[in-house]
């Protein structure tokens, strides 16, 4: 895809991180953009911030995990600018407990915004933008951890390898339906995002940090620290945007990370075990 100019971008997790560098992004290619979140005052204050700064955008307080929140972004974005040429299926949370003590609660929260947004997202746009006949195109965020198991937080893992598979499934598909619509799953690394405060929207409230003072809070904190040290999400959304000039199917961010990818290929075919991604990656 060349021409971005007048076109029209679907964000979801648009009100910060990753989404938000995205949104600023196809903003600056003179494109309309639709920003999607959960998070209302977030929203409202990206919107802001992007009019002011010249861009035609659209917000949308969208839940991605409910199938009818989706489908309301896409009529109120079709309603508003007649067509969708990218759609960027992003929003994202981490969260959760080890893979059997962590609650039921835990697991269709991470399950129900990080896979099921993009199944939801999937769904719901793609058919109307083959409909419409324009060249277009679907980027899926999933995470170095869809492609490498994290040492802990099995839900977020198991989210990101099903968006993982999902694109790749897409991938042919699209191709089988003719092709103007291209796809590609976004895999960053470490990233300077607020994932780590996504409890913030947990469905049953709130989720309140670890005691100042216990192990959990010095590990908490720790981690912190180092997503500080990633990525600008601005930096991301430049290698994104190459690759939707230049169709490339895997996006990952960060090169270094590219042995140990050589090591999971060596390790599935050797029958194991698999490489760790660990938290400091």
């Amino acid at each position: 895809m060349k021409d971005f100019k007048g076109r029209t971008a679907v964000v979801t997790g648009a009100a910060s991180g990753i989404g938000r560098g995205l949104a600023d992004r196809f903003a600056a290619e003179g494109m309309n953009v639709v920003l999607a979140d959960v998070e209302q005052a977030a929203l409202d204050e990206a919107a802001k911030e992007m009019t002011a700064a010249g861009a035609t955008v659209l917000a949308v307080r969208t839940d991605v995990s409910k199938l009818e929140d989706v489908q309301a972004l896409a009529e109120k974005a079709y309603a508003r600018f007649g067509a969708v040429h990218i759609l960027c299926n992003n929003a994202g949370v981490g969260g959760g407990g080890g893979t059997w003590d962590s609650s039921q609660a835990d697991w269709e929260w991470v399950l129900g915004v990080n896979l099921w947004g993009v199944i939801n997202g999937v769904r719901t746009f793609v058919p109307k933008m083959l409909a419409g006949g324009d060249e277009g195109y679907i980027v899926n965020t999933a995470s170095v951890a869809g492609l490498i198991a994290g040492a802990g937080g099995p839900s977020y893992t198991v989210s990101k390898f099903g968006v993982v598979g999902l694109s790749e499934s897409m991938f042919y598909e699209l191709q089988m339906a003719g092709g103007k619509i291209k796809v590609s799953v976004l895999c960053p690394a470490l990233t300077n995002t607020r994932i780590l405060e996504a409890g913030r929207n947990h469905p049953e409230g709130p989720v309140a940090d670890p005691a100042e003072g216990t192990q959990e809070r010095a590990m908490l904190d720790m981690i912190r620290g180092i997503f500080k040290t990633g990525m600008l999400p601005s930096e991301t959304a430049e290698i994104v945007m190459a690759a939707i000039r230049n169709e490339r199917f895997y996006i990952l961010t960060h090169p270094e990370h590219n042995p140990l990818l050589q090591e999971k290929a060596e390790a599935l075919v050797a029958g194991g075990p698999p490489p760790v991604l660990m938290p400091e990656a």
